[in-house]
């Protein structure tokens, strides 16, 4: 649901997406063919992305990222660290109103700003988003019973 957010937030797809090796969405590391999720499998296809993990313990593989990690706890995480919140909505707002400020900030030395780069590099290369956004889907391996029957979530199901 993060990259389905991740993709409604910048208004379209890219190309490729180049994750860490997470459990959840890489079952067996691999460069040029890493076995997927099916669920991540499907949300590749779904929207038409290419997924490309980065290799184990190999932060060179997406160094912008990792600065960009960097960058974000500096400026907007930081200043935080002494507040306290006492609602999600609050929070949220906080941190919205902090990254709206981090990207319109001017860069030093270079003209615009992060936004502004976006505006004129990245958003020109994003694919639409597909009509209908992604649903989660939960793959499970089951053999079904004596009785033709295969349970999910203490529901019972007929197979052939």
């Amino acid at each position: 649901m993060s990259h389905r957010r991740t993709f409604e937030f910048f208004g379209g797809v890219p190309e490729i997406v180049v994750p860490d090796n997470l459990k959840s969405g890489v079952t067996k590391a691999h460069r040029y063919e890493p076995d997927l999720n099916p669920s991540y499998a499907e949300l590749a296809a779904h929207y038409g992305v290419a997924i490309l993990p980065a290799r184990v313990r190999a932060p060179k593989d997406k160094p912008k990222v990792e600065k960009g990690v960097q960058v974000v706890e500096q400026w907007i995480l930081a200043p935080l660290r002494n507040r306290t919140f006492f609602w999600l909505e609050e929070l949220n707002e906080t941190l919205a109103d902090g990254l709206d400020r981090l990207n319109t900030r001017p860069f030093q030395k270079l003209p615009g700003s992060r936004r502004s780069l976006f505006e004129e590099l990245d958003r020109p290369a994003l694919r639409p988003l597909p009509a209908r956004p992604y649903e989660f889907a939960q793959w499970k391996k089951a053999r079904a019973g004596i009785d033709y029957h295969v349970e999910v979530d203490h529901h019972y199901y007929s197979v052939p």
